[in-house]
């Protein structure tokens, strides 16, 4: 009962979550965000099919509770893009109706993700992974402006955000509107610029570029510009989401496959937002906790599932953030547009927000990172470059899936490589190749070179490597009685070496060959006595020695008939 309690409070809200010093930077930029993310809130609300009053209900609720239960003082969370493709299908298929109790089941899922402590294991992921991901990610925000930045319509295309963003400028080339390209582009010069004056620093330049470009917009000459438009005038009420007549296993794997798609993209878009900022880490098991009373708290107040949004996270950073407040600030603005502030929202041009997120785009590029990562090894840049091309072309969770597993046999083909086997002279110095054998009589001299081989293993025995240790072992000529491996190079072993090993001492076994190991490491010890591979080599009268002295000195009293040879050979 007391560990369960203690799992809990760990998972709670801190009075350390928050900095009274930083209230100003913290209220303005979660006004900006808030700003930002109504209109993404209202359009993904209605590309999942569920309506812009549950995608705005999604981003007040949702984005409030994570930023009070969640593991990032960054994070902000809403609906999102990639999770609106996972819902469509859904709702397709059962529904709009079957929205609030998948948002409910995929955030008990989140829970027991939390209380399992799965979070942890997203620092596995490859930089060079996170990397193309986060500057994928900034390409595919910045393409999505384009329709905004030149006032025409937005259209799916037929093949994801580039043949949209070619479909916007076609569009505009048949016909060219100006007012909004001067819009947009008067948001990013005045937010390029404002931050040269310094006294102003403070004020964060998203908002700045807003409200001027707002006022110039209504002017008579911007008459025609695309607004955001009338909002919805309040949130729905809370209530049980209904149960639809659905199969339970279907049910169950759908809000299965939502819970792993906020989790993957709320923890990766933590790990940016700890990128993009100086010394700042998140809780990835607190994360996952908030991730799942937002989804709770949408579902019962008619919302959607939710996740983190990396590009609101990105402008919540850039413009002036400081602790987890702005993201609440974020959620209750939104919630005070809807209440209060609505016919001034329905003003702001949508110019200016694409111009906004198009500063953020470029911002959100880690020029650093691609020259490191490109300048690094031919895996590691192909890996960034294929996950960013994925994320821009595709899917954001298929281009992670890709890059793992790009990341992962690279990984083991670098790992394969780094396996040697090398011979050892059985005197003298230890790393010196077997030729020119010194030895004090001729015919010792004969017998040991006729009779008895050693090698020296280096690398880590797995399964990319143990079909190469297996056929150079097997190798040993005619009339060798005795081989000798060292092992102290080997500081891991898995199932496939293990059974590669056995396999050898069975081989050798049926030849009359006797096998001796000296160095064996604590990793390949326990594996192969876990495995119960240790005690059947034994039977096969295979015999281990702490050092490779030993085993010399023992096959060469197996040689030469129990004549004991003093010649020491240094084991390192």
């Amino acid at each position: 009962m007391l560990r369960a309690l203690a799992a809990v409070g760990r998972l709670l809200p801190r009075r350390g979550d928050y900095d009274v010093r930083s209230w100003r930077q913290d209220l303005l930029a979660g006004v900006t965000v808030a700003v930002v993310a109504l209109p993404l809130a209202l359009a993904f609300g209605v590309t999942s099919g569920a309506g812009a009053a549950a995608g705005l209900a999604t981003a007040v609720v949702a984005g409030t509770l994570a930023a009070v239960f969640g593991g990032s003082n960054f994070q902000v969370s809403g609906p999102t893009g990639a999770m609106t493709v996972v819902l469509l299908p859904i709702v397709a298929e059962y529904g709009v109706a079957a929205l609030p109790l998948l948002g409910l089941l995929a955030g008990g899922f989140l829970l027991v993700f939390a209380f399992a402590r799965i979070g942890r294991y997203v620092h596995y992921v490859p930089w060079p992974v996170v990397s193309g991901f986060t500057n994928g990610i900034a390409i595919i925000i910045g393409l999505q402006q384009v329709p905004g930045l030149l006032g025409v319509p937005a259209t799916a295309g037929h093949g994801g955000i580039v043949p949209a963003s070619l479909e916007a400028l076609r569009a505009f080339a048949a016909a060219p509107t100006l007012e909004p390209l001067a819009l947009g582009l008067l948001t990013i010069g005045v937010m390029l610029a404002w931050p040269a004056w310094r006294r102003a620093r403070g004020v964060p330049a998203g908002i700045v570029a807003m409200v001027a470009v707002t006022l110039v917009s209504l002017l008579p000459f911007f008459d025609g510009v695309a607004r955001i438009g009338a909002i919805p005038a309040a949130l729905p009420w809370p209530s049980l989401p209904p149960v639809p007549d659905l199969d339970v296993v279907v049910l169950v794997r759908a809000a299965l496959a939502i819970a792993v798609l906020a989790a993957l993209e709320s923890l990766l878009s933590a790990v940016v937002a700890d990128s993009m900022t100086v010394g700042e880490r998140h809780d990835p098991d607190r994360e996952l906790f908030g991730q799942g009373i937002a989804n709770l708290g949408a579902a019962v107040m008619g919302g959607i599932p939710a996740t983190a949004a990396l590009a609101r996270t990105a402008v919540n950073v850039r413009s002036g953030a400081r602790t987890r407040l702005a993201a609440v600030v974020h959620g209750l603005t939104l919630l005070a547009i809807v209440g209060v502030a609505a016919p001034l929202a329905a003003r702001i041009p949508l110019a200016a927000l694409a111009g906004i997120l198009v500063v953020v785009a470029v911002r959100m590029i880690e020029t650093h990172a691609l020259r490191t990562i490109l300048r690094s090894t031919k895996s590691d840049a192909f890996v960034l470059v294929l996950t960013m091309v994925v994320t821009v072309l595709f899917d954001l969770i298929l281009a992670l899936e890709v890059g793992l597993v790009a990341a992962g046999v690279l990984f083991i083909v670098r790992m394969s490589r780094m396996f040697r086997i090398d011979p050892l002279e059985l005197s003298g110095a230890e790393d010196a190749p077997r030729h020119d054998l010194a030895a004090d009589a001729e015919a010792e001299r004969r017998l040991l070179r006729e009779h008895v081989v050693a090698y020296r293993i280096d690398g880590p025995i797995f399964f990319g490597a143990a079909n190469r240790f297996f056929d150079q072992l097997l190798k040993a000529g005619g009339g060798i009685r005795v081989v000798v491996l060292r092992l102290r190079r080997v500081p891991v072993m898995d199932a496939t070496g293990a059974s590669a090993l056995e396999s050898l001492g069975e081989r050798l076994a049926q030849g009359g060959v006797e096998l001796y190991l000296s160095g064996l490491q604590a990793q390949p010890r326990e594996l192969l006595d876990r495995m119960g591979v240790l005690v059947r080599l034994e039977a096969q009268g295979v015999r281990l020695f702490g050092t490779t002295e030993e085993a010399i000195a023992v096959a060469r009293e197996r040689v030469v008939g129990g004549a004991k040879v003093a010649q020491p050979m240094h084991d390192g």
